[in-house]
């Protein structure tokens, strides 16, 4: 039976590193950090202040027509600035609109624009709040606007899925493609939710990091001193198309999105099965579908938030299926991107395997890689082949998702890339 190769021919972001994908590759190989303190600066009344997150490292508004910018939500502004980006590497291709579809993922929306306008409510009533609130605060907005910019009507798709919406919005996508019913799919994910009522939640549930003396070291995936996440916001999108719809156009192919995996635990609404089998199936799931065996596997982009349960349990799980893997695990310079944070790994798994490269992980401190786990935590950057990498993400509800990306192969073509050539002088 024929089956259809999604490939990746365009990619695009907006993160804490960087303004676009090639500051933000070039950020994280040099091993820097987009963590910061006072994000929440006026907030001390609330019990918040000095707060260390990862904000955008450039105003996505500014990418944006100012009339239009006005009219977004931040979450939005940052979906709309990485899919340019993406469009235009994959050199903004000709497609059929009824070919073309639309997954962006996200795991909260608009709170930015709720919070704000719900305080203008409380403040001035219901006549001066905004008659665009609903469009810029409903989740699916970003995949819409996307799909009305490049004029996709195959579909539009918005997983809801925490921090695995951006990877399930990939996953969603290049089923879309196997199963026939798009060539070319504009997909990622989004969220911008760094505001007083999340951090307070999450500080509350202390699920946050409490190495915030130096921001840079706030967050520290699979170490023995790990005490929880740093929130961050930004948006990755990928365009995927099948091997031969880009073939056909002569597209540039950055790598293969070989396969992947969804399962769930069915177990606790935050804390993950114990016994580790919905990440356990996902992987395998993923790998499964991209008929490799998990020797084959080069590296795994662990999700590795830095909370103490979590990456324990991810570390037995992949233990479960390949033993004492080598891992990198991007949370530790990025902070945790929520609903954008699987897009953004997909994005690195991407150009791990085209630039043969592992990027380093962040903080391994004095205390070094925690007992509890049993990984080869690559912790200075590698330079080898990288011929199939896996990445994981995992979120609250237990919802899992595993993507395996390999080499272009066949498939790489001789027509330019926008990313690919800056990529070639930066690294």
């Amino acid at each position: 039976m024929h089956r259809t190769e999604v490939v990746v021919t365009g990619l695009g972001a907006i993160t804490p590193l960087g303004g676009d994908v090639g500051s933000t590759w070039t950020a994280l190989l040099a091993g820097d950090s987009g963590l910061r303190d006072g994000v929440l600066r006026g907030q001390e009344g609330v019990g918040l202040p000095g707060v260390v997150a990862g904000t955008m490292a450039a105003d996505p508004a500014e990418s944006l027509p100012p009339v239009q910018a006005r009219r977004l939500d931040r979450s939005q502004q940052a979906a709309l600035t990485a899919a340019a980006e993406a469009w235009a590497d994959a050199g903004a291709p000709q497609v059929d609109p009824d070919r073309l579809a639309s997954s962006i993922g996200t795991g909260i929306g608009g709170v930015q624009t709720l919070l704000k306008e719900d305080d203008v409510l409380e403040a001035s009533g219901t006549r001066r709040v905004s008659p665009r609130t609903v469009p810029m605060l409903m989740p699916n907005a970003a995949a819409a606007l996307i799909s009305i910019e490049y004029g996709a009507r195959a579909g539009v798709y918005t997983p809801v899925s925490a921090c695995s919406s951006g990877a399930e919005a990939i996953a969603l996508g290049a089923g879309l493609i196997r199963a026939g019913e798009a060539d070319v799919v504009i997909a990622g994910g989004t969220d911008a939710a760094i505001a007083p009522i999340t951090v307070a939640g999450f500080t509350q549930a202390q699920a946050l990091s409490r190495h915030t003396a130096e921001p840079a070291s706030a967050s520290r995936p699979f170490t023995a001193d790990r005490s929880g996440f740093v929130l961050s916001e930004g948006a990755a999108v990928l365009v995927l198309e099948s091997a031969e719809h880009a073939e056909a156009r002569g597209a540039r192919v950055h790598a293969v999105l070989a396969g992947a995996g969804i399962a769930a635990d069915a177990h606790h609404i935050t804390a993950p099965a114990a016994d580790g089998s919905g990440q356990i199936a996902a992987m395998r799931k993923a790998l499964a579908q991209a008929g490799l065996a998990p020797e084959q596997i080069s590296h795994i982009n662990a999700h590795a938030t830095g909370t103490p349960v979590g990456d324990a349990a991810e570390a037995r799980a992949i233990g479960a299926i390949f033993g004492r893997a080598t891992v990198t695990a991007p949370k530790a310079a990025l902070g945790h991107l929520f609903g954008a944070a699987g897009a953004i790994e997909a994005l690195i798994a991407v150009l791990s395997v085209r630039q043969g490269v592992i990027p380093p992980t962040r903080n391994i401190t004095d205390a070094g890689i925690g007992p509890d786990i049993d990984l080869d935590v690559v912790a200075e950057r590698r330079d080898t082949p990288q011929e199939a990498v896996l990445s994981n993400s995992f979120g609250f509800g237990g919802q899992n998702v595993s993507l395996v990306v390999t080499g272009a192969g066949r498939h790489a073509s001789r027509t330019a890339s926008t990313v690919g050539d800056a990529l070639a002088f930066r690294d």
